[in-house]
């Protein structure tokens, strides 16, 4: 008898940035929320909030140009933070960029990346049909004083960076340790067709998952504004 895959009741909806953290802080490997902007979509589960999926503008100001697109022409998909649950997260990518598409229908293009040194591959890309078109350059991040991981870019010799044309301080490359990172896979998924035959010719093979990231991570959960808020009622 051959079983059939039960489908649990999802309700995809804005979520609060206090509903955002803390299911990052709780339930996201990185342990923390990306830099806003942020659009932020929660997502419940038979009525319970099991987590958030969200989209941003990314670490990179040159995320879109590949494409020949602009800022506000597509995004980030940032963060996929979520505890445990029944629905496969394949479903739960496509309702919420279903809701995306829905609020932001000028969007044309998502990108979202998948980090191998995190036992990460992709299969929530792939069982969704997301475009592979290869993997970033290799970089460096950091580890803070306090233990926290940071990007690069919040790592500058000089000990500040600007971000939106405000200048910021940071930590410096000696204060901190410096982890080696593989390059990331990328990801693309077009929200129309003519975007999806412009990007066709990047298409490449999808990466294939290793014995290493079964064991490290099976989900392998990856890596604008909202008009409104959904008061969360229950948070675990």
């Amino acid at each position: 008898m051959s079983s059939t895959a039960v489908k649990h009741d999802l309700r995809i909806d804005w979520a609060t940035h206090a509903a955002a953290k803390y299911a990052c802080e709780t339930w996201h490997y990185s342990k923390s929320v990306p830099v806003p902007p942020l659009v932020k979509v929660g997502v419940w589960e038979n009525e319970k909030f099991i987590g958030v999926v969200l989209f941003s503008r990314g670490a990179s100001p040159g995320l879109l140009k590949p494409y020949n697109l602009t800022q506000a022409d597509g995004c980030e998909l940032t963060r996929i933070a979520l505890t445990s649950h029944r629905s496969m997260v394949s479903r739960i990518v496509k309702l919420a960029i279903q809701f995306l598409n829905r609020n932001s229908p000028k969007l044309r293009l998502i990108v979202s990346f998948a980090d191998p040194d995190e036992g990460h591959y992709g299969g929530i890309y792939q069982a969704g049909n997301w475009l592979y078109s290869g993997a970033t350059p290799r970089s460096v991040e950091y580890i803070g004083p306090d233990g926290n991981r940071l990007h690069g870019r919040m790592v500058k010799k000089q000990g500040w960076t600007t971000v939106q044309g405000k200048r910021h301080k940071t930590l410096t490359p000696d204060e901190c340790t410096p982890i080696h990172k593989s390059g990331k896979h990328r990801y693309l998924m077009p929200l129309d067709a003519e975007m999806r035959e412009r990007i066709l010719p990047l298409s490449k093979p999808y990466p294939k998952r290793t014995k290493d990231q079964e064991s490290a991570n099976p989900a392998d959960l990856g890596g604008e504004t909202p008009t409104r808020t959904l008061q969360i009622t229950e948070v675990p």
